[in-house]
């Protein structure tokens, strides 16, 4: 089952027959709203929007753990996430789209594993997203003439703040090639659920770094944000039918992360713990 996360400026997904809101619950606590069900060529999808309807949830308020689990715990297997970014790069200008393939973590107050005290667990997250879907949502990004590029490390800043002109200089000087609030710990988590996950970065604007962008607005950003919506619902409309027709992610080694990463003695998980987990790992804690 396909899922897709909507951030900034996607609240709702086009094009759904038989769509209805359901609400799910997690022992991780609330999600950040109920899930979008709707079928696209016979097929069911589900969508959540990350900040929930309205934009009610800042990005360092968002239950990034109760979000993965409903997901994986209605079925979801492959699931692309959406978000709205700032350049840290001159080429990469607002209206570009980025499938990011690498992160780095400037978060602080974050949950970051749904593994903990009664039941640990080291998952690799050298390569955290999922090559196979970012291949083909590029490759229909390009068939579609909507600019693109393929490869890019995002940088995972706490927020709700926009950075600092010396944080901003920082990142470029890292390697960094765009900033965004949320897709941490929400990629780590959905790898620990064995989910094929990756991510269209939608560029906004150019941050604090560049002369021509000294401050970063929400009136800036969301005038960009109506033309990245209505070329990001067109991707998902592309590349949708081509995911959901793959039949190669049953391979996936997205889907087998859980293999050789729990390192807790079965006899001492705490059961308690193990319960919370049934979802996101029962196919190897059952084992």
């Amino acid at each position: 089952m396909l899922g897709i996360i909507g951030g900034s400026g996607i609240y709702n997904l086009n094009g759904l027959t038989d769509a209805h809101w359901e609400k799910v619950t997690s022992p991780f606590g609330e999600p950040s709203d109920s899930l979008l069900f709707g079928k696209l060529d016979d097929e069911t999808l589900v969508f959540l929007p990350r900040h929930g309807r309205g934009h009610r949830l800042p990005p360092n308020n968002i239950n990034y753990l109760a979000n993965i689990d409903v997901l994986k715990r209605v079925g979801v297997t492959d699931l692309i996430s959406v978000s709205a970014v700032g350049s840290l790069r001159e080429e990469l200008k607002p209206g570009t789209f980025v499938i990011i393939d690498q992160f780095i973590d400037r978060t602080v107050s974050r949950q970051r594993s749904f593994f903990g005290t009664g039941c640990v667990a080291h998952i690799s997250l050298a390569h955290p997203t999922c090559n196979r879907l970012a291949h083909i949502i590029y490759q229909t990004a390009q068939n579609l003439g909507i600019e693109s590029t393929i490869g890019g490390t995002y940088l995972a800043m706490e927020g709700p703040q926009f950075s600092t002109y010396a944080e901003s200089q920082l990142y470029r000087s890292w390697g960094c090639d765009v900033i965004g609030m949320t897709n941490i710990p929400e990629a780590n988590l959905a790898r620990e659920a064995e989910i094929c996950y990756t991510t269209i970065a939608m560029v906004t604007d150019y941050d604090c770094w560049h002369p021509e962008h000294d401050n970063v607005t929400v009136e800036q950003i969301i005038k960009t944000f109506s033309g990245n919506a209505v070329k990001a619902q067109q991707l998902l409309a592309a590349a949708i039918p081509i995911i959901l027709k793959d039949k190669t992610g049953t391979s996936c080694p997205c889907r087998h992360a859980l293999d050789s990463a729990l390192i807790t003695a079965p006899e001492k998980r705490d059961p308690d713990f193990v319960k919370k987990l049934d979802a996101v790992a029962g196919r190897v804690l059952k084992g």
